[in-house]
């Protein structure tokens, strides 16, 4: 059976206020015709579909015309899995009616494991989807000692296993994220305080996992449980990553042979460094000049109206930096710098400060909650 892994689409997205509705359908229609050229089986999105819980009309509508291709033009079936960008009740919206059409929408936790069976010529194989839920959902759903991700995942595994004959062929879908794997500036938390990992030796048992929510392509302990990465760059700390889809092939043995399909982007994102005249005299020579770019300026005396100047040349500038530009810049890296530490660590910081005391980790595991009740807020 030949599989095509994908992830990560986050259709509607805005970065910097820039619509990348446009880029997004320009690379899924790639992914439309990579099926076809690599002859694909099956399709499987490993969550965050859409961007947000509410997305826009135009990201709904454009959804809408890939599922309608895939079920109706090219004929093979779909599954599709929720993640945490995603509102699980309203992207299965219909799918009851959608499953006859051999699109399988998994957005919400079953009490009752329920795979998708598909067969090849050498048999079935399991497709079990297990959607974005927290500790919390897991608890809720299936009851048991569920206080943390790792011990969710270890509930919903164990329950796939227990169900799956040992001789049949298992895919996993699943979004969450695998300790040791390397995150990017994009991907929003799915707890705070770094309590959302899950150790890959969960996913060892099944043929191969269809991992979503890291952005970067990579594997974790085997090369089976695999992150496929978004299918663009949504963050200029994703600019050296190659995006792709993955395609597995799986022999009658559950062995598989993995490739990457590298997608080529309408407007690359990149960054570039110098000072504001080399920049513009190289311009001439760029052959992309409409990527989205961050642009670091280095001169060390004022410029009037920079931003004007380079968008005479480069018209999808999103950010401009001048960090040798006196102390503002300085405070500018470290501002930087500090928001990637996340929302807990830089409240440590500011409580340690305040006081000239260490938050004690009962009341740190308070925050910590509180923390995540919000974020849980923010997408109802």
């Amino acid at each position: 059976m030949r599989i095509l892994h994908t992830s990560d689409w986050h259709i509607g997205r805005q970065f910097h206020n820039v619509s990348l509705l446009e880029d997004q359908r320009h690379v899924l229609d790639q992914i439309l015709a990579t099926v076809v050229a690599q002859k694909i089986d099956v399709i499987l999105i490993a969550g965050d579909i859409y961007d947000r819980s509410v997305p826009p009309a135009n990201a709904v509508a454009l959804l809408d015309d890939v599922i309608d291709h895939i079920s109706h033009q090219l004929k093979i079936p779909l599954i599709i899995i929720s993640g945490n960008h995603d509102s699980a009740q309203r992207l299965t919206f219909g799918a009851r009616q959608l499953a006859k059409s051999n699109v399988h929408i998994i957005g919400q936790l079953a009490v009752q494991v329920q795979p998708i069976i598909l067969n090849d010529e050498h048999g079935e194989v399991a497709f079990y989807g297990i959607p974005y839920a927290d500790p919390a959902t897991v608890r809720d759903q299936l009851g048991g000692d569920v206080h943390s991700h790792e011990a969710a995942m270890q509930v919903l595994t164990e329950q796939i296993k227990q169900h799956n004959p040992s001789s049949r062929r298992c895919v996993v879908l699943s979004h969450c994220f695998i300790d040791g794997g390397e995150a990017s500036d994009s991907e929003r938390p799915l707890s705070v305080g770094g309590a959302d990992k899950v150790p890959y030796e969960l996913f060892s048992d099944f043929d191969y996992s269809a991992l979503g929510h890291l952005h970067g392509p990579q594997f974790k302990g085997k090369k089976n449980i695999r992150y496929s990465g978004s299918i663009l760059k949504y963050s200029f700390s994703e600019v050296k990553q190659h995006k792709s889809v993955t395609v597995v092939d799986m022999d009658a043995n559950g062995q598989c042979t993995i490739e990457k399909i590298l997608l080529k982007p309408l407007r690359d994102m990149r960054i570039i460094e110098g000072c504001l005249q080399d920049i513009i005299a190289d311009a001439k020579n760029d052959l992309n000049p409409e990527d989205y770019l961050l642009i670091r300026l280095m001169d060390k005396h004022a410029l009037y109206d920079p931003m004007a100047k380079l968008r005479k040349v480069y018209p999808n500038i999103l950010q401009l930096e001048k960090p040798n530009l006196s102390q503002a810049g300085e405070r500018q890296l470290l501002k930087r710098e500090n928001l990637k530490k996340g929302e807990l660590p830089m409240f440590l910081d500011f409580y340690q400060q305040m006081t000239g005391d260490e938050l004690v980790p009962e009341a740190t595991k308070i925050v910590a909650d509180l923390l995540d009740r919000i974020h849980q807020g923010q997408e109802q």
